[in-house]
């Protein structure tokens, strides 16, 4: 007599399969270990979280960037600022690790940006792109905690909630939580994106145009909090388009143009009249603002414009110059167009 189970398989292979399975489950197999990420400490004021030495990079066959220095620190604000085209997403890009470099090199935290891990270069810095978009529906708050997840597996895990609470509340969208992010606003979903950004609470923010869709208070309230975050002890770089708010809120100001660096300093020591008027090729003025004495840039506009644009000298080759000050660097030759 045949003697098989129900499925068609034989008793003694049903009793061979079970006597398997109680084996395998007696069998004391080691519980999975996460390994601890150690997070990064405090950095001392002033101490360089990152910088670029003769950074090069080429796109679509042109040199975006064209040995660019730049030199990032603690406590403090650095503004990247110049005509479109001139490099600036790029040179954040680069800092970011993002960018494929042609030639130069990238450090952050003292070590080759290529050196680290991506979940150790995601707990030492931050970045906000210029657009933010998602496939799915996630709710804000869903949103804004996928900031924290480098620190998953960390000692400071456990600050999750409160951290995620925190940015809402600085970047004023505490109120919709709950909504989807795809039903929001432009200017809603910049600040959300940027709520990510701060929840991850790297030492290094790399902000890419964070105020270009923002209504004016909203702009005001991101370079309030970029300010915060440096005098915290974390180092901003920010990539902006109004020299107004670079004025106001940088403690230097980087201006770029044709891909290299064409002055660094404050921005009181920078930006200067001469030098916007070739960057931009567009006549300004730089007056003291009335309150404070930032410097205010104002388009020079009108029959003004002409005037000043038939006084200046017409020089090939020419290259604008800055007054020498403390702290400024020398501004780069910028061929004429």
């Amino acid at each position: 007599m045949r003697a098989e189970c129900v499925m068609g398989v034989t008793r003694a292979e049903c009793r061979l399969r079970a006597w398997t399975a109680r084996l395998v489950r007696a069998v004391p197999f080691p519980a999975p270990r996460t390994r601890r990420r150690s997070v990064p400490a405090p950095a001392a004021p002033g101490a360089v979280l990152a910088e670029a030495r003769g950074v090069r990079v080429r796109l679509g066959g042109r040199e975006v960037l064209a040995g660019v220095d730049v030199t990032v620190r603690a406590g403090e604000v650095l503004a990247l600022v110049g005509p479109n085209g001139a490099g600036k997403s790029t040179l954040l890009a680069a800092l970011a690790g993002d960018a494929g470099r042609t030639g130069g090199e990238v450090r952050i935290a003292d070590r080759p940006v290529g050196a680290w891990s991506a979940p150790e270069l995601a707990l030492r810095r931050a970045v906000l792109p210029q657009s933010a978009s998602l496939a799915f529906p996630f709710p804000v708050a869903e949103v804004v905690r996928m900031g924290r997840a480098p620190w998953a597996g960390t000692e400071r895990e456990e600050r999750d909630d409160a951290e995620v609470a925190a940015a809402l509340a600085a970047t004023e969208v505490s109120a919709m939580a709950d909504r989807p992010f795809s039903a929001l606003s432009g200017g809603e979903r910049a600040r959300v994106a940027l709520a990510r950004v701060l929840a991850q609470r790297a030492p290094l923010l790399l902000l890419d145009e964070p105020t270009a869709a923002l209504d004016l208070r909203h702009q005001e309230l991101v370079l309030r909090l970029c300010r915060e975050r440096a005098a915290a002890g974390d180092a901003v770089v920010v990539v902006l388009h109004d020299l107004g708010l670079a004025a106001a809120y940088a403690d230097r100001v980087a201006v770029l143009a044709q891909g290299r660096v064409a002055a660094d300093g404050p921005p009181a020591e920078v930006l200067r009249d001469e030098l916007l008027s070739e960057v931009y090729r567009q006549p300004v003025e730089v007056l003291p603002h009335p309150a404070g004495g930032a410097p205010l840039v104002v388009p020079v506009r009108g029959m003004a414009a002409m005037r000043k644009a038939e006084a200046a000298p017409d020089v090939p080759g020419a290259a604008p110059t800055v007054p020498a000050a403390s702290g400024a660097a020398e501004v780069a030759a910028l061929p004429r167009r």
